[in-house]
C-alpha cells in the first residue's frame, strides 16, 4: 500500500529523503528527473503556489516524489515526478501522476526529462498530449579560446554583472526578452537570489551588454560551470526586444563560450533550446552545436 502526502513545505527530514531519492534516480537514469528550478523550490521553503507530493510505502520508506509549481499566473501548473529506481514497475508513477492531476485541478503540464519510454507511456496513461520539446545541444569547447573577437553593435559594451546593483535591471530585461517563455520570463527576485546563492554562481561569468552612454542593459549571457562533469553551460542568453536582430545575441554567445573555453576543467559546452525556436537553433548550429538529448513536456487537453 502507498500513500501520497501533500506538503506546502517539506521538513528537514523529508528534504533529506527526497534529495536522496532524486540523486539515486539521477544515477540510474543518467540525468535528473527534477529540474534545477524544482530542486531550488524543494530546498527553498514555503512558496505560494508550490506543493510537494511525497509517496511512502506503508508509513515509512519514501518511494516517490513529485512537485507541482503553480506560480505562473497564465500557464497551467507544471509538474515533475520521480520514483526510486528500486521501486519502479509497481504503478507508483501512475499514482503520483494522478495525484498531480488532482492537485492541479486537471490542468497540468508535466515534464519528462530525457523523454524516456517509461515517461512517454505514463503520459499516455494519464491522458496527456505532447506539448513541448526542449533540446540539449553540445559542442566541444576546444578552439573557442582563440576565436576571433566578437563584433558588438555600435554603442554597446560588455561588462559583468554586479551583485547588489544589477538585479532589478536584469530581471526587467529578462522578462522582456522572454515574454513568450513560461519559465524563464517569469523569474522573480527570489528565483534570482536562489541561483546567486548556489556554489556554482560566479559574477565573472555573467556578461551584460549595455549601452555605452547610459549603461542600460540590452542583453546578457549567463554562463554556468558544471565542473564535475566537465561541462560549461550557456545558461541563458537574452536580448531586449529593441536590440534583437542586431547580432548582439550571437556576439554575447561567443563571448560566454570563450570564457568557458578558458577554464581548463571544462571540455564541452552545452545549452537548452526549444525545438520550435528555429532562429536560435540556426545560430547555435552555426556555432557547432548538435542535439545531445531531448526533454519533453506533456499537458492536459485545453
Amino acid at each position: 500500500m502507498s500513500d501520497v502526502m501533500v506538503r506546502d513545505q517539506v521538513t528537514e527530514k523529508e528534504l533529506r529523503e527526497a534529495w536522496a531519492l532524486i540523486e539515486a534516480a539521477a544515477r540510474a537514469d543518467g540525468q535528473s528527473a527534477v529540474s534545477e528550478q524544482g530542486r531550488l523550490l524543494l530546498r527553498g521553503g514555503a512558496r505560494e503556489g508550490v506543493r510537494h507530493l511525497l509517496m511512502r510505502r506503508g508509513a515509512s520508506e519514501l518511494v516517490g516524489y513529485a512537485q507541482l509549481d503553480g506560480t505562473d499566473p497564465v500557464e497551467a501548473p507544471s509538474g515533475e515526478l520521480v520514483v526510486h529506481p528500486e521501486h519502479r514497475g509497481r504503478r507508483y508513477g501512475r499514482v503520483l501522476g494522478e495525484a498531480l492531476l488532482a492537485e492541479s485541478g486537471h490542468r497540468l503540464r508535466l515534464w519528462a526529462h530525457g523523454g524516456h519510454p517509461a515517461a512517454r507511456h505514463l503520459a499516455q496513461l494519464l491522458g496527456l498530449r505532447l506539448f513541448r520539446e526542449l533540446r540539449q545541444l553540445r559542442r566541444p569547447l576546444g578552439g573557442l579560446r582563440s576565436a576571433g573577437e566578437p563584433r558588438l553593435p555600435e554603442g554597446v559594451r560588455v561588462r559583468t554583472f554586479v551583485p547588489g546593483q544589477d538585479e532589478e535591471a536584469w530581471l526587467a530585461v529578462n522578462a522582456a526578452a522572454f515574454a513568450h517563455h513560461p519559465e524563464q520570463g517569469s523569474l522573480t527576485r527570489q528565483d534570482l537570489d536562489a541561483r546567486m546563492a548556489e556554489p556554482w554562481f560566479d559574477a565573472a561569468g555573467f556578461f551584460l551588454a549595455a549601452r555605452t552612454d547610459d549603461d542600460r542593459i540590452l542583453g546578457f549571457h549567463w554562463t554556468k560551470p558544471h565542473t564535475g562533469q566537465g561541462l560549461g553551460e550557456v545558461y541563458v542568453v537574452g536580448v531586449a526586444p529593441e536590440a534583437q536582430g542586431t547580432g548582439l545575441g550571437r556576439a554575447l554567445t561567443a563571448i560566454g563560450l570563450r570564457y568557458l573555453a578558458a577554464n581548463p576543467a571544462l571540455s564541452t559546452a552545452m545549452l537548452y533550446v526549444d525545438a520550435d525556436n528555429a532562429a536560435a537553433l540556426r545560430v547555435y548550429e552555426s556555432l557547432g552545436f548538435r542535439t545531445f538529448e531531448t526533454d519533453l513536456m506533456y499537458r492536459t487537453e485545453t
